[in-house]
């Protein structure tokens, strides 16, 4: 079966590479493994598979999957190049494709998951696969956001083992299963009480994985110390896979006719994302720091529209895709400003546009795409959310959030644009990058302003 092929897959690919252990097999093997991973995503969309109700595909994970596929495929590129002209001994290479290779098999997973039990323990998995990512770099700060997301996100994911406790509790009869299909046709008659406490608790817990707010605070650090791929990944694809976890509990409260008190705790934690992203943002001084704000406030507005119900699914899909996409080549360009500046600090980089003319048009295209301006598809689904809020009479929540996204678009436009203009620093011109560290970031761009223009033809 193609799914159990697909699940071994980035096991297999990483135990090859502990054998090796080579840089040039550290360069090659996650580009090999990111196109099997989406031929493999595109032969279960053609035809899909279910392995004894553990595992499937369906309407909501293969969109999913599809943006891990292909984010992965254009992070495997830029990683061949950063590996190639890594400093670090072959060894630490080594481990660090290993937890590459486990972190996206991991996501996989979660992904395919069709049993709340086998998703919790994924999630956790991809938790232990890229806590090594994160430290690579073995100095203090690289330390310090190690542990913290890994202490932040398994308290977290033990909130969600407790709600999968209250969730077996709420469910009728003596036999308790967590195949998805089990317990949707148990939702209708699950007890409320229990029920509405699970699902607070298992938003808490997967929210944590998916950058929500208040339980964010690892995000920061962990995307800003990590490596350029890594940070791509953990951004791009895993608080996605955390937000499917969201979208699957949220179906058993609407089965279970509690639709308006999902919507309102996901409302809330939407948009107290959305504020938290738009008061760091217009203050912060890292550029890394900064791209990792905008992915807690893009997941605030994928909540937000989760809570609005069916209608607006469409536009979470579109948004989950666009950020995804744009968050992707924002992290990887940021990647070859560390590079040629030694800095993440956005006070210190000037004259990128001087300095390297394709990486400062990547930057400000990659803002563009990622603040919602035509021809970015993120304009057409939060265009779509907000008028679904004005239509139903949520003036003040719409009000609130379109203030946010201003603050948000402004902090984030005052810093690109000054990091882009002016006089580059002595010495910054000399540096030249491979032109592998450009193509992921071209590719994921075209992506998203050609769907961008398809969408706003398709909405005329």
């Amino acid at each position: 079966m193609i799914i159990i092929m697909f699940l071994i897959s980035g096991f297999f690919f990483a135990a090859l590479a502990l054998v090796l252990r080579s840089k040039t097999a550290n360069a090659l093997i996650p580009v090999i493994y990111a196109v099997c991973h989406i031929a493999m995503t595109v032969y279960l969309a053609v035809k899909p598979e279910n392995v004894s109700g553990y595992f499937g595909i369906d309407s909501t994970n293969t969109v999913f999957l599809f943006i891990l596929s292909a984010v992965y495929l254009g992070v495997s590129v830029y990683n061949f190049d950063f590996i190639k002209k890594s400093q670090a001994p072959a060894l630490k290479t080594t481990y660090y494709t290993v937890a590459l290779l486990a972190f996206t098999a991991a996501m996989t997973a979660v992904l395919l998951s069709f049993n709340l039990g086998l998703m919790w323990v994924f999630i956790e998995a991809t938790t232990l696969a890229s806590a090594y990512l994160i430290y690579y770099h073995g100095d203090k700060n690289a330390l310090e956001a190690a542990w913290k997301y890994i202490f932040i996100c398994s308290i977290g994911i033990s909130f969600a083992f407790i709600g999968i406790i209250f969730l077996c509790v709420s469910m009728p009869g003596v036999e308790k299963q967590l195949s998805f299909d089990a317990v949707y046709r148990a939702a209708p008659a699950m007890d409320h009480a229990w029920l509405k406490t699970a699902f607070v608790l298992m938003t808490i817990g997967f929210g944590t994985k998916a950058g929500l707010a208040p339980v964010h605070s690892w995000l920061p650090d962990a995307h800003s110390e990590a490596p350029t791929p890594a940070s791509a990944l953990l951004s791009a694809t895993l608080l996605n896979t955390a937000m499917v976890a969201i979208i699957r509990i949220l179906k058993i409260m609407d089965l279970a006719g509690l639709e308006k008190d999902a919507g309102f705790y996901l409302i809330l934690m939407g948009l107290l994302s959305v504020f938290v992203a738009a008061v760091y943002i217009i203050r912060v001084g890292s550029y890394k720091r900064m791209l990792a704000y905008s992915s807690v406030e893009n997941m605030g507005i994928i909540a937000v529209g989760l809570s609005l119900g069916g209608a607006a699914m469409p536009a979470v899909f579109i948004q989950a895709a666009g950020h995804s996409l744009s968050k992707a080549a924002f992290f990887l360009t940021s990647g070859n400003i560390l590079k040629r500046y030694d800095t993440k600090e956005i006070s210190a980089v000037r004259g990128l546009l001087k300095s390297d003319r394709v990486t400062g048009w990547l930057w400000i295209a990659s803002f563009v795409m990622i603040s919602a301006i035509p021809p970015s598809p993120l304009f057409i689904s939060e265009f779509k959310i907000l008028r679904i809020m004005f239509s139903r009479g949520m003036w003040p929540q719409a009000l609130l959030m379109l203030l946010l996204l201003t603050a948000v678009i402004y902090g984030m436009a005052t810093a690109v644009l000054s990091m882009c203009s002016g006089d580059a620093p002595e010495g910054a011109e000399k540096l030249q990058l491979n032109p592998a560290r450009y193509v992921a970031q071209v590719t994921f761009i075209t992506i998203l302003a050609l769907a961008g223009f398809m969408l706003a033809a398709a909405t005329i």
